[in-house]
């Protein structure tokens, strides 16, 4: 084994990738539960394209078959209907990880320098994740699936000049049609997995260049022994690797309970009419996309004009990516940080999370007004940053982590 190994490492450096991001890679003692959710993300997405390669197996992209392919899986191909729905609940079980997987980071700073590499292209991976979960959503052909796509797809008409040459450009025609879907399936399946799996290469590489971050904010690699290894630190392989099986090993529990006894969670997962073929003549009663979008529909939503309702969408996705020069504070943890940022956060998440509820509903006065009052904090919460985090008076932080 060791001559073969020495074989590879001639032609191909398995060994030095191996110690420098696994057995090598020191990372700060005192990880929580938090840090489960990047390895669980890494889970997921390897789920969603093993399950999404032998889905396409059996599924006929057209707008004549896609949605009978879809009942074929379901009924006739030997345990179609367990991968369906370990693809189908992987798609909101990515996005719950991932968001909470975001959640660490703004707890704990992890945006701030030197990791601004790192955010970034954390949150080209979110974005790119929309798109892939959007265009995957329309390949069932169901009443949801078209009307849910012909809405969204219908925002860019409000962009002036040029809005209706470019929403029929992303239809392929004048109306969603098969030309729609087909093209939806190629970015689903070949060309959107390419693009995340290379963001997440980037992701871990940038990580590991400059390290990772732990719920005090302190930099390991500023006190370290003798050999140049961290005092605060420890191997990722295999005490992290260890950890993460527990994780991994709990997740696996909710997520088959969910996959086997709710896979639809309500119509929250998979809505009720994605059960009736689409119909171009037939609108469902309400229209509403997946859970994971309703936060930004319901920004959408909350502004009367259409079109500076997609400039608010759009804004409340591009403002993540500013989040890393708009912080002030002198500390990343929100251990350290003054009242201030602990209350501005709290109200951010509680805000998000009543964005996403609002979004499934249907619009009523008084839940508008709602909405329009979670925008507002929404956006507070980004654009009050770099007064209120510069002016709060912060814990002093200790030089080394506290466990």
């Amino acid at each position: 084994m060791s001559k073969f190994m020495d074989w590879i490492d001639a032609r191909f450096p398995a060994t030095k990738m191996w110690e420098e991001h696994l057995s090598k890679y020191y990372a700060p003692k005192n990880f929580n539960f938090l840090y489960f959710f990047g390895s669980l993300a890494l889970l997921v997405l390897v789920n969603q394209i093993v399950t999404g390669v032998w889905l396409t197996m059996s599924f006929t992209p057209s707008a004549e078959e896609a949605f009978a392919s879809v009942e074929y899986i379901m009924r006739d191909v030997e345990y179609g209907w367990i991968l369906r729905y370990l693809h189908s609940t992987g798609a909101s079980a990515f996005f719950v990880v991932v968001y909470l997987h975001m959640f660490r980071g703004l707890l704990y700073g992890s945006y701030q320098k030197p990791r601004e590499l790192v955010w970034l292209f954390g949150m080209l991976i979110y974005l790119a994740l929309m798109a892939e979960a959007f265009m995957g959503y329309l390949l069932p052909w169901g009443q949801m699936s078209y009307w849910g796509a012909q809405v969204i797809i219908s925002l860019f008409g409000a962009i002036p000049v040029i809005g209706d040459d470019l929403t029929q450009w992303i239809r392929g025609d004048y109306l969603i049609s098969g030309i729609t879907l087909n093209r939806f399936f190629a970015l689903h399946v070949v060309a959107l997995p390419i693009v995340i799996l290379g963001l997440v290469v980037l992701h871990i590489l940038a990580l590991h260049e400059v390290g990772s971050n732990n719920p005090d904010g302190v930099d390991i690699k500023k006190k370290k022994d003798e050999n140049g290894i961290p005092l605060d630190g420890i191997p990722f392989h295999p005490y992290y690797t260890v950890k993460d099986i527990v994780g991994v090993v709990v997740f696996l529990f909710v997520f088959c309970a969910v996959v086997f006894f709710f896979p639809e969670m309500g119509g929250y997962f998979l809505e009720k009419p994605n059960f009736e073929q689409a119909n171009a003549f037939k609108t469902p009663e309400h229209i509403a996309p997946v859970w994971y979008f309703t936060p930004f529909y319901a920004i959408l939503r909350a502004v009367p004009d259409k079109l500076m309702g997609v400039i608010a969408m759009g804004a409340a996705i591009a403002v993540l990516f500013v989040l890393p020069w708009l912080d002030r504070s002198p500390v990343r943890s929100m251990r350290y940080k003054g009242w201030i940022s602990k209350v501005f956060l709290l109200v951010f998440c509680i805000s998000f999370v009543i964005l996403g509820i609002l979004g499934v509903l249907a619009p009523t006065p008084g839940l508008t007004l709602l909405s329009q009052v979670c925008t507002v904090l929404y956006f507070a919460y980004f654009l009050l940053m770099p007064f209120y985090t510069r002016l709060e008076k912060t814990k002093p932080v200790p030089e080394r982590v506290t466990g």
